[in-house]
């Protein structure tokens, strides 16, 4: 679970005063009135005996309670954070700059309160995003055709060897090491829990990962075996149809993606990548549902190791797989993404409910 529970009492003072230390972590489900809120709503206060606590908004929206109008519980609040939103636009005019602590406090904000802000929304500080949005440069400029030297300096590097260490973190491998004559091709995606790298050919999707993943380096080098190290840098037309499709998965607009997909594993494994693709947006299901649908019901923890080693994150919805007891459990990705992931996804729910 994502917490110990707290009491009734504590939840129902949290609501009373808007508590955002729970925001995005507990909701409040209102009998009379059939909607569920975060604890930060400004709406006037229900009282105690029509309320119940849930942790997810997959637990609410299974309860059968609406999404609030005023809260949005089911979509992620960091644009509307004052400390999130103006800090989100420096970066974005400076991405080159090496952000530090001082030019924070230069801006009139409290370090500590940003890093504890960008935690909770996003699982990192505003200066490893910094970083990230730093090698991101970098990795475009490659993409592009662009020398190693060239990519340093625009990530902001002073030094070639901390470009190298940098890069390699990230992908397990310095930029040189890249080939020139790529049979695969590996870019950087955007989205708004953080960024991803796409590995692709002019047909299919190799790999979609978020690129703090901590077994990315791992799975890299498995395609770098599979392609017999003809990866490199640069863009496909698959590669711009998979960032169209996340662009409006994100905005809402469509939670269907149509690229074709190489999935890499055993029989057992493609065959658990194929059922997690038949979950629809906005369910979930739990590892012994999964194994039941293959018709393997022993095979729930060969199930869930399966579930674990997929390599095309959100497209293959490995987010949507709870716990028997509907927790949230372990994902690759980041547990609070996997929440930000069904919070979105309620919304494809409500939506396909309406007739």
């Amino acid at each position: 679970m994502l917490m110990i529970r707290p009491s009734f009492d504590t939840l129902y003072e949290a609501l009373l005063a808007r508590d955002a230390s729970y925001d995005g972590r507990m909701f409040v489900c209102v009998s009379s009135t059939g909607i569920f809120c975060r604890l930060t709503c400004p709406a006037r206060k229900p009282k105690p005996e029509n309320c119940t606590f849930r942790e997810t908004v997959a637990e609410c929206i299974e309860a059968g309670f609406r999404p609030c109008k005023r809260c949005r519980p089911t979509t992620p609040e960091a644009s509307a954070d004052p400390v999130v939103k103006p800090l989100i636009e420096a970066l974005e005019k400076r991405p080159g700059y090496r952000w530090g602590e001082p030019d924070l406090v230069c801006l009139g904000f409290d370090p500590s309160t940003v890093r504890r802000a960008f935690k909770r929304h996003f699982g990192m500080t505003f200066l490893e995003m910094a970083r990230q949005r730093r090698l991101q440069e970098g990795f475009s400029s490659l993409a592009g055709g662009g020398r190693v030297i060239d990519a340093q300096i625009t990530a902001g590097f002073e030094s070639p060897s901390a470009f190298r260490d940098a890069f390699a973190k990230i992908l397990g491998q310095s930029p040189g090491a890249f080939s020139a004559r790529p049979l695969l091709f590996s870019d950087w995606l955007t989205t708004p829990l953080g960024p991803m790298i796409a590995v692709t050919d002019h047909t299919q999707l190799h790999l979609l990962e978020f690129l703090d993943r901590k077994a990315f380096p791992a799975e890299f080098r498995k395609l770098q075996t599979f392609a017999k190290g003809e990866v490199g840098f640069g863009r496909t037309e698959v590669t711009d149809q998979i960032q169209a499709e996340l662009d409006d998965f994100f905005a809402g607009k469509g939670s269907v993606f149509e690229t074709k997909l190489a999935l890499h594993g055993s029989p057992f494994t493609r065959d658990v990548w194929r059922e997690l693709l038949k979950i629809p947006a906005g369910q979930t299901r739990s590892y012994s549902d999964v194994a039941a649908a293959l018709g393997r019901p022993n095979a729930v923890r060969a199930v869930a190791r399966a579930n674990g080693a997929n390599q095309i994150a959100l497209v293959v919805p490995c987010h949507r797989v709870l716990g028997a007891d509907g927790s949230l459990t372990g994902y690759g990705g980041g547990l609070w993404r996997k929440q930000r992931l069904i919070e979105l996804e309620g919304s494809y729910r409500q939506a396909s409910a309406i007739p």
